[in-house]
């Protein structure tokens, strides 16, 4: 295994040995433990099926767990949906990019490219997947290559200031608040007619924390027009202190967020970042 490999394996053991610790000091978000009850909650969340097509959500549920406990459930239930045909998937943002979100159904020995901006510490070519490196608003694909288009929390950051996290590159230090709909309008064209794409992103009250940005109803418009789908389902969720509902469009035109590395919009709700999201499927 690669040292950088063996050094993540080390600080994930250390983090579940801290977990009694998380849950003494009140499961505050980002803080030792965080990441082993968050793995843990989203994987009875997708096994359990937990986020289903136009269902309420169970009481009490993701208190203290960013969007993430909500979005791969509520992915998983798209895919998992009966004569769905997966074909060759995308994965826009490397989302996807964990064993224990790979080693599911029916994500396991998929065809799926996972492309982001730069390489990560964890990779899983010798799985059979495929990696790519570059920008989702002029990728070298051909027109129709994919069937199956997933972006889980990525098109807020495309266009923004990706060298806090992601890459060295100063040339991806951007402060282009639009580079969304670039993004889209690409999708669409790499996406085979008939394909699916299934988005997800922060939703609320605008607001640009430099490295993301909050969706609002206009981008969200602007999102899907920049798609051009035949069809396309919206669904909204929102997060409170006592954890993470299905609600409406306009429960959450007010919601803000919360950025983990500067603490701007910190609450007493234990919000792991966004306070609502917006996941969209649209079809070619």
């Amino acid at each position: 295994m690669h040292v950088d490999g063996v050094v993540f394996r080390i600080k994930e053991m250390a983090d579940a040995l801290a977990l009694p610790i998380y849950f003494a000091r009140g499961r505050r978000p980002w803080s030792v433990g965080y990441f082993t009850r968050k793995k843990s909650a989203i994987r009875i969340a997708i096994d359990a099926a937990a986020v289903r097509r136009g269902r309420p959500l169970s009481e009490a549920f993701g208190i203290g767990i960013d969007e993430r406990v909500v979005e791969y459930p509520w992915l998983f239930d798209r895919l998992r949906r009966d004569g769905v045909q997966l074909g060759r998937m995308l994965d826009a943002g490397s989302t996807l990019n964990h064993e224990y979100i790979l080693g599911r159904e029916p994500l396991r020995k998929a065809d799926l490219t996972i492309m982001t901006l730069a390489p990560e510490k964890r990779c899983y070519w010798y799985q059979g997947y495929s990696y790519v490196f570059g920008d989702f608003r002029k990728t070298r694909f051909e027109d129709g290559s994919f069937d199956t288009i997933i972006s889980i929390s990525t098109l807020e950051h495309v266009g923004l200031d990706n060298t806090m996290l992601y890459t060295d590159d100063p040339a991806k230090s951007e402060d282009n608040t639009d580079g969304f709909a670039d993004a889209m309008r690409e999708f669409r064209r790499i996406i085979a007619p008939g394909g699916r794409c299934l988005i997800t992103v922060p939703y609320g009250r605008y607001e640009n924390f430099d490295w993301f940005q909050v969706f609002d109803r206009g981008m969200i418009q602007a999102l899907i027009d920049a798609f051009a789908p035949s069809s396309y389902e919206l669904e909204f969720f929102g997060y409170e202190k006592t954890g993470w509902r299905r609600v409406t469009e306009a429960d959450v035109a007010n919601a803000t967020a919360f950025d983990p590395h500067s603490g701007r919009g910190r609450l007493d709700d234990k919000a792991g970042c966004a306070r609502a999201i917006a996941c969209i499927e649209l079809i070619r």
